[in-house]
């Protein structure tokens, strides 16, 4: 097979009307939340269908690995099928498939029949987020492509976690988990007739794959497939007890390594392992990784310790609907302000923002409730929204310097920081949660002496509870002491929340300082080479 060539500039199209560019938003949105809602209204509602598949939490979660192993890589060969045969036989393909595992979802009643679905959904889904980012590059001009296009798709992602949170309550009310997909069906055949009604500008064929992909993609989507199913089940079954997370990670580093060994030798790769190992692009995949660490304090955090309070979506309602205002505004902000030499600022403002609302959480008690979080959790979605929009503007400048072949191993760090980094920051945050519950559980227990009149005070309330159904003092006491049990159990966890609040708001204070510094010394640079003239740019030959 002749090696890839690029694909030739298609010609210029006629500026799109206001109303016909809207209706492509309007479309992309759609798509996103097809997408979106696909993806995280079974993350979201965990605890409220195990029930109905017969499950515990840990099980449950398989749901989750199942969904994520094929979804965190299929994006990097789509990207050249879609070049290769067309996008719009693409898009209806697509769409079809995602349909069809939607359909397959109502007729699934437990957990080891829904995984292989759950598999197929997640590589159904894949090509559906290109989609939305496809419609809503459709809709503005090239100017404004990498400011409003990006901005808008990227709030689309972020805001639908939120959007699954408001409306799976009502749903669950008119039935179990099939319910949920009841509707993402609804969506998929509403978001396929929209494809085919509003085609997008067909982009010319262009012979880009290489049969060595179908080597690399394999080894990448087995060694990114097994480090997500890592990072979503790690802390459920912990980190050093169970053997197959040694075993996964053994293989991952194979493979992801396998992979890399045949891209390094190759003219045309799928992955340009030396231009991804730059010091350029690492910066910008530890910048994107590092933030989605932070960002577990929302995702996993303060959701996280309502769950353990014992309020679930309907009672967190308002507060979603607050992080969702908060992501649109930020969202819209770098649509309207977005430029290359603004993208420091805006992840100044962002870190500022996501350190201070996670100081703020780190003081919550028994009796925090969602109306207490309210502005924190805000301050963290609008910086969340402020941070991703300038980062992928920056990468993909940075991208398309190098030319359109660079485009894939772009997409991959974006992937790889942005799906496993997200489960790379649940997990750290969980794990430290479940540490750190054990150190305050003990040292609350050793505070608590039975000769102590507070103590047995409380226990007397206690196992008041029971009074009307016990006679005998000493069950009466079990009672009482399994109750306060309990309460340590929750205090506890509420000061290990505290304690990872905190640690990533120092995390975050840490990577805006090395931010500032990072920008203090390209200023001095930037002097110190004005100071000396033009002179001093040119190179000096030496003399013969």
């Amino acid at each position: 097979m002749s090696g890839p060539s690029s694909p030739p500039a298609p010609p210029a199209a006629p500026p799109m009307s206001t109303g016909r560019s809207t209706i492509y938003i309007a479309a992309s949105v759609l798509l996103w939340m097809t997408q979106g809602l696909g993806m995280n209204l079974i993350a979201v509602n965990t605890l409220q269908i195990q029930g109905s598949l017969g499950a515990t939490l840990t099980e449950t979660s398989w749901l989750i690995a199942a969904y994520m192993a094929p979804n965190v890589s299929l994006t990097i060969l789509l990207t050249k099928i879609r070049i290769q045969f067309g996008l719009r036989r693409f898009a209806e393909l697509s769409l079809i498939i995602f349909a069809v595992t939607s359909l397959l979802h109502l007729v699934i009643f437990d957990l080891w029949t829904a995984l292989p679905i759950r598999f197929l959904a997640g590589m159904a889904a894949a090509p559906v987020s290109t989609l939305g980012f496809l419609y809503m590059l459709e809709a503005f001009p090239p100017a404004k492509k990498l400011t409003w296009a990006v901005s808008l798709s990227l709030t689309c992602s972020a805001a639908t976690p939120m959007v699954a949170r408001v409306i799976s309550p009502v749903l669950l009310d008119l039935g179990q988990w099939q319910q949920l997909y009841t509707l993402e069906l609804g969506l998929a055949l509403l978001a396929f007739s929209v494809v085919f009604l509003l085609p997008l500008t067909p982009l010319p064929y262009a012979k880009v794959l290489h049969w060595r992909d179908f080597i690399t993609y394999p080894l990448v989507a087995i060694g990114f497939g097994l480090l997500a199913v890592v990072l979503a089940l790690g802390r459920f079954y912990w980190w050093f007890e169970a053997p197959w997370i040694g075993i996964c990670l053994a293989i991952a580093a194979l493979c992801i390594g396998g992979a890399a060994a045949v891209e390094l030798h190759r003219d045309t790769p799928l992955l340009n392992i030396r231009w991804l190992t730059s010091p350029e692009i690492a910066t910008l995949a530890l910048t994107l990784l590092i933030f989605r660490i932070v960002l577990a304090e929302q995702t996993s955090g303060a959701i996280g310790l309502f769950q353990t309070l014992g309020l679930l979506n309907e009672q967190s309602r308002t507060l979603y609907l607050i992080l969702l205002a908060a992501t649109l505004a930020g969202g819209l902000i770098c649509g309207l302000t977005l430029t290359l030499a603004r993208v420091p600022l805006f992840h100044g403002i962002a870190l500022i923002c996501i350190a201070g609302g996670a100081v703020m959480d780190g003081h919550a008690t028994a009796l925090t409730r969602p109306e207490t979080m309210y502005f924190s959790q805000a301050l963290i979605a609008f910086g969340g929204a402020l941070f991703l929009p300038p980062a992928m503007h920056s990468g993909l400048v940075k991208t398309f310097k190098q030319g359109p072949m660079f485009i894939t191993s772009f997409i991959a760090v974006f992937l790889f920081t942005q799906s496993i980094g997200g489960l790379m920051g649940s997990a750290l945050f969980g794990s430290l949660v479940t540490l750190r519950e054990k150190v305050h559980s003990a040292h609350l227990v050793e505070q608590i002496q039975l000769t102590n009149p507070i103590v047995a005070d409380r226990l007397h309330t206690l196992a008041g509870a029971y009074h009307p159904l016990l006679s005998d003092p000493q069950q009466l006491m079990t009672e009482g002491m399994a109750l306060l049990s309990q309460q340590v159990t929750r205090e506890a966890t509420v000061l290990a929340y505290n304690d990872a609040f905190l640690l990533l708001a120092a995390i975050a204070s840490a990577f805006l300082a090395a931010l500032g510094l990072h920008m203090a010394y390209r200023r001095l640079r930037g002097r110190l080479d004005r100071s000396r003239g033009p002179d001093a740019l040119i190179p000096q030959s030496r003399p013969t």
